[in-house]
């Protein structure tokens, strides 16, 4: 059995997975170690979808071939939910293995000058699993039309990866699922959410797509469409962004992050 957190600290991609009354989601993340568990360590851009796992069983996978190896591997349990507003806990234990996963962290904290400019990159809210109760090897994503499906099994995530011959992108459609793992995934009428992402190779495109609604047999009925796979590789890849785009989304993303930070210490006032 391929163990969890072996995958986990070699690989440079990942997901989490959780289900909740709206129905079941996921992301991607960038897979570290923190008090020796996994971690995600989540910017502010992200902090409201972070803080709504408190409480929750989520899964921790690692599904694309090209980051975790041959085998793809999926740990659940309840998670930890901490937020980390001046930073103190990611520049200490996590800064450094971002850096080597992820390029944009290495550009935006690898100096004193960096992490200055970049002050709203530091702040994170931190999702580990201290526990990790069920864990299962998966079919890894080997190519870019392979994505994660993610159902609630008695309010936990559970996770399968699958394949479509054509990824529609209209909503009340119809498409035929195949397991990667084989075997039939004979959905119930039940709310399915599944999801991927790819990337340009400087990571500063790092998008997901998604498709969710509602999974009959081996039929999932589209009511929500969000993007759609490009390239023939798990990451694609994506084009990186010009010079312009770069920049656009960097504002953005620093703008996002800025206003959440905001929030997190009027809350922490009040």
């Amino acid at each position: 059995m391929t163990d969890l957190i072996t995958v986990w600290q070699r690989s440079t991609v990942a997901e989490l997975s959780w289900t909740t009354s709206a129905g079941p989601s996921g992301i991607p993340v960038v897979p570290l170690m923190w008090r020796e568990r996994p971690c995600a360590a989540l910017p502010y851009s992200v902090a409201k979808t972070a803080l709504s796992l408190r409480g929750r069983h989520v899964a921790f996978s690692v599904s694309d071939a090209d980051a975790g190896g041959r085998t793809a591997v999926v740990g659940s349990g309840p998670v930890e939910v901490v937020e980390d507003l001046a930073g103190e806990e990611f520049l200490e234990h996590m800064a450094e293995q971002e850096a080597l996963k992820h390029p944009p962290t290495r550009l935006r904290t690898d100096s004193l000058m960096g992490r200055r400019e970049n002050w709203w990159w530091v702040p994170r809210v931190l999702v580990s699993l201290p526990v990790v109760e069920e864990q299962r090897e998966l079919h890894p994503r080997t190519r870019s039309g392979d994505a994660l499906l993610v159902r609630d099994r008695a309010g936990r995530p559970e996770v399968d990866v699958v394949t479509a011959q054509d990824w529609s992108d209209g909503t009340a459609e119809s498409i035929t699922l195949w397991s990667r793992g084989g075997g039939l995934l004979d959905g119930a009428r039940e709310p399915a959410f599944v999801f991927s992402h790819q990337y340009s190779p400087d990571f500063e495109r790092w998008e997901r797509w998604s498709r969710s609604g509602h999974l009959t047999g081996e039929s999932l009925l589209v009511n929500e469409v969000e993007g759609a796979p490009t390239g023939e590789a798990p990451s694609g890849p994506l084009s990186p962004y010009s010079l312009l785009e770069r920049f656009t989304n960097h504002r953005s993303l620093a703008r996002t992050c800025r206003t959440a930070i905001r929030r997190a210490e009027s809350r922490e006032v009040s």
